[in-house]
């Protein structure tokens, strides 16, 4: 039998896909006997994050542990990183997997740090996007990439959620000079179960962080663009939280839609997919949305964009999927509304997404990468 691991896992907001990739990694792990812990920002998240934390902090052998950490670099960083090296070293880990930018530096400088301190421990980092967003070709970008350039010296291997993600690296930062491997987000087996549309549902969802990079207001605007090119009413449903959630609630507003478009706070994915037909995604930029491979699972049409990794969910030729423009969404928004049965099949199947993305297969192929690093 294979010996137990004390992992620690290290990233700032516990919100969207990073920290639903981190639930789903240590249930995994815990059951598989290894001892885990989570280290993640104080200052993010609400009460839906806190229940979550609640419902998985007495399986963790190593403990939730939350302290503040800033989004940009800025002088707080120096008190943030102290308190949040002091917290690592104290769980001895065997191996600390960073995931996204913050997490990413934090897990690979403190890893190396407790190398100095003759702990041996593996660093591992998954991207998820993160400051892969940045152009390279504007100073913000420039700065990020060659800061990720210098991390590489302390990294021992990259993870990445999809092959976009791995040649947006290449490109943007370089040939990783380290071990790295390619490991899709999974889902659990019972999230292949359908979830029926209640009465009255809705006839689109959007579910997401609520920032521009997410593109809730491409969704805006293509609803009144649906209502213009159809003549007819339609609803929406808005669920999750963001600072820039007054902005869209005024578009909405402005474009005389707030009768049809309702907003709520986040709410667990299965229980929102319920309250509308079809999913919107129109995110601007992706790695690999979990929300895409849930709703996927749960029978759900979507429009999607046709950004990061998407393309490899639905392959790259799919009529589902679209630029992130508010017009070309409202055509595809217009035809799953109008054509429904037609729209659905366009979906990619059931069978297919159970073989590519099994929480089992991501699990079982991390903790490969983990043995591998150690063994190195």
């Amino acid at each position: 039998m294979a010996s137990s691991l004390r992992i620690v896992h290290c990233f700032r907001s516990p919100v969207g896909g990073i920290f639903r990739h981190v639930r789903d990694l240590t249930e995994a792990q815990v059951a598989a006997g290894h001892q885990v812990g989570i280290v993640c920002d104080s200052s993010t998240g609400g009460e839906f994050e806190e229940r979550l934390f609640e419902a998985m902090k007495d399986h963790l052998a190593l403990g939730v542990h939350r302290t503040p950490m800033q989004r940009h670099i800025g002088p707080g960083d120096i008190a943030a990183a102290w308190r949040t090296f002091r917290i690592i070293k104290g769980l001895q880990p065997d191996i600390i997997h960073g995931h996204g930018a913050k997490g990413g530096v934090y897990a690979r400088l403190f890893g190396s740090l407790l190398r100095v301190f003759r702990f041996r421990v593996a660093r591992l980092y998954s991207p998820h996007g993160g400051s892969l967003h940045y152009d390279e070709h504007t100073t913000t970008g420039k700065i990020f990439f060659l800061l990720e350039r210098l991390m590489g010296r302390f990294t021992d291997h990259l993870l990445f959620v999809s092959d976009y993600e791995r040649h947006a690296y290449r490109k943007k930062v370089g040939e990783p000079p380290i071990p790295n491997k390619l490991v899709y987000n999974g889902l659990r087996a019972e999230e292949f179960a359908p979830v029926p549309a209640v009465e009255g549902a809705a006839d689109f969802l959007y579910i997401g962080m609520m920032r521009d990079l997410k593109g809730p207001d491409l969704f805006i605007d293509a609803l009144a663009q649906v209502e213009i090119r159809t003549g007819r009413t339609v609803t929406a449903e808005m669920v999750g939280a963001g600072d820039d959630l007054p902005k869209y609630r005024e578009q909405v507003s402005m474009l005389g839609l707030a009768e049809r478009v309702r907003f709520r706070e986040p709410m667990p994915a299965r229980q929102a997919f319920a309250l509308a037909r079809t999913i919107v995604v129109p995110s601007r930029a992706e790695a690999m949305p979990y929300i895409v491979l849930e709703a996927l699972a749960a029978g759900m049409p979507m429009v999607a964009t046709a950004v990061g990794g998407i393309p490899e969910i639905f392959g790259v030729d799919s009529p589902a999927l679209v630029a992130p423009d508010s017009g070309q969404l409202a055509g595809n928004m217009v035809r799953a509304l109008t054509d429904p049965a037609s729209y659905a099949a366009l979906m990619p199947s059931q069978e297919e997404l159970r073989s590519r993305f099994g929480a089992d297969v991501m699990a079982a192929q991390i903790e490969q990468a983990y043995r591998e690093t150690l063994a190195r």
